[in-house]
């Protein structure tokens, strides 16, 4: 199939958007698209329906910067109640069992919480996007079968109790911070800690206040969005490729030009800078691929900038040069004006 060209039209940058609850991460990208006018518009990480919280929208070219913008740790405000055990492991499923949890106080869920802090294997939920034989465990849920699902390593780096109320003391409500790897599920986290207490558990809120380097505090909200665009104002709301991959990434900056143009052209140039892992490389404040070390030299990952981009910044314009010379005016004669 041939390469659907993109619109010279398309603005390229990032937009941290704070999604409310109710629509779809998908739902969000539609959105964008029709306030940005244009197709190329794509996520860093799903959301549920229910949760609210950071998500990031890469627009036009930025979109393949998505796999280096959604590495990062996640951090989520959730909440669970205690003695409530769902379908969906969250509100959103059927009631599966209700158990009293008067037994329980504050600090065996502290003591519990620290028991699912660092390396974990974790079971997807049935209710989730994650293919099995090649179909979405969703749609397996919906038709009511429930298959057997491979444990997947994920990393807690932090969870912490916030707030603990006990109104309702058959089933307390545990408010707590999480942060963690990507493709950690906070709802079976919940459910999982609440097993541990003996009662079981629920997630009954969820909102991601960070992204990797993208916090809720930056985040817009989608009318601010659709106002925006409606006023040809959109490109203040966003981040320029180069802030939100610095952002992601640890930066190599690359003064020779010669070096920056073989770059673009994918040459193998660079030497090795004894990181582990991808980084940004720069010339003059724009980038120009993500390069990892291999062996004594420097991988391209990804080739950013075009060596047609790149040609006025390293050779300046002869148009340029010519308009910028001194000129002989043949009416000055040396002297001051009078």
């Amino acid at each position: 199939m041939p390469r659907k060209r993109r619109s010279p039209d398309d603005r390229d940058g990032v937009l941290v958007i704070d999604k409310p609850a109710g629509p779809t991460s998908h739902d969000v990208v539609q959105a964008v698209r029709r306030a940005a006018g244009q197709r190329r518009v794509g996520h860093t990480g799903t959301l549920d329906p229910p949760a609210t919280g950071v998500l990031v929208v890469c627009l036009g070219r930025a979109t393949r910067l998505v796999q280096y913008l959604q590495a990062g740790h996640k951090t989520y405000a959730a909440q669970m109640v205690l003695g409530v055990v769902t379908s969906t492991q969250d509100a959103e499923g059927e009631v599966l069992a209700r158990v009293p949890a008067r037994g329980i106080d504050e600090r065996r869920v502290c003591e519990a919480l620290t028991r699912f802090q660092g390396e974990l294997l974790q079971v997807p939920p049935m209710v989730s996007a994650v293919k099995v034989a090649g179909e979405r465990l969703h749609e397996r849920a919906r038709r009511g079968e429930e298959v057997e699902r491979d444990a997947r390593p994920v990393t807690v780096h932090d969870l912490v109790l916030d707030a603990y109320d006990d109104s309702d003391p058959d089933h307390p409500r545990v408010s707590f911070l999480v942060t963690c790897s990507a493709g950690t599920y906070v709802r079976t986290l919940a459910h999982d800690v609440g097993a541990e207490l003996g009662v079981g558990a629920s997630l009954t809120s969820l909102r991601r206040v960070a992204n990797g380097p993208f916090t809720v505090d930056e985040a817009h909200d989608l009318d601010a969005v659709r106002d925006a665009g409606a006023n040809g104002v959109l490109d203040r709301l966003l981040l320029r490729p180069e802030e939100a991959i610095a952002r992601a990434l640890p930066t190599v900056d690359v003064d020779d030009p010669d070096l920056a143009l073989a770059l673009t052209q994918g040459k193998p140039a660079l030497a090795a800078q004894g990181r582990t892992g991808d980084y940004a490389v720069r010339h003059g404040g724009h980038l120009l691929g993500v390069f990892a070390d291999r062996g004594p030299g420097a991988r391209s990952q990804l080739v950013w900038t075009r060596p047609e981009e790149l040609a006025p910044r390293v050779a300046p314009d002869p148009a340029d040069a010519a308009r910028s010379a001194p000129v002989d005016d043949p009416t000055d004669s040396g002297r001051a004006a009078p």
